[in-house]
Order: structure tokens, then sequence, then C-alpha cells
């Protein structure tokens, strides 16, 4: 499995979620929330940040089924799911990640013709930190 390339502006976000954490990164000075992690706000300038916790629910906002030919780590796992998450406390900040059947559960294990836009999600997480998503009422 690939592991995440992380920098110091997003070091935090995988140090929370190895912790069952789904916090995203927010401006120290106007409170708008940001993904992803980057050093300056965009809507003030201001280089403070804050991390804030977020509740791991959301809304499948759009999703795909990738097919061969993919990286190699994922090419025996296809086809599977990726899904991209609207959050529910910041609407404008879209996770992507696998909708799978149950926590813990292959990346193949929730089918596709089941996968619906709108349909309620919360973030459940990896051994290694990875961030997937269950249905909220399956």
């Amino acid at each position: 499995m690939l592991t995440p390339v992380t920098d110091s502006d997003g070091a935090p976000f995988w140090r929370y979620a190895a912790r069952g954490e789904l916090r995203v990164q927010a401006c120290g000075a106007c409170g708008e929330p940001r993904f992803p992690p980057r050093p300056c706000c965009p809507h003030c300038r201001s280089f403070a940040s804050e991390w804030r916790l977020m509740s791991g629910q959301g809304r499948i906002w759009s999703w795909v089924v990738p097919h061969p030919p993919l990286l190699p780590d994922y090419a025996a796992l296809a086809p599977y799911n990726v899904i991209l998450v609207e959050l529910a406390e910041a609407p404008r900040i879209r996770l992507v990640g696998n909708l799978v059947s149950a926590p813990g559960a292959a990346l193949d294990s929730f089918p596709p013709d089941r996968i619906r836009i709108g349909a309620r999600v919360r973030a459940v997480f990896t051994g290694d930190g990875l961030v997937q998503w269950v249905l909220e009422r399956p």
C-alpha cells in the first residue's frame, strides 16, 4: 500500500488521522478552514493557523470507479470506488477516500451500484491513518 507523502504543512493532518481524528487546518486570524493545508490563508493572507477537530460527518459529493492501468500497488485491488466527501462543518472542504462496507473492510467491499451522490457518510481510519468512509445508515 502507498503511504502519504507529507510536508511540514500537511504532516499534522496525518498525525491526527493516525490517532483516529479528522482535523483540518483553519486560519488563526479569520477562522476560515482550508484544505489542503498550506502556510498562508488564501482569504486574509495570515500565516497563523490551527487544527480543528471535525465530526467526521459529510456527504458524498462525487465518485468514480478507476480501472486499470493504475499504480501497481492498487492494480490488484481494482475495480474499487474513490469518493469525494463534502464535510458537514466545512462544506467548501472536500476530502478523497474510499467508501467501505465497515471499518477495516477491503477497498472493493462496497458495491459501486449502491453509491449515491448526497449520501451521508462518516470517517473511519485504517491502522496506518488513511481516511475511509462508511455510510451513516447502511
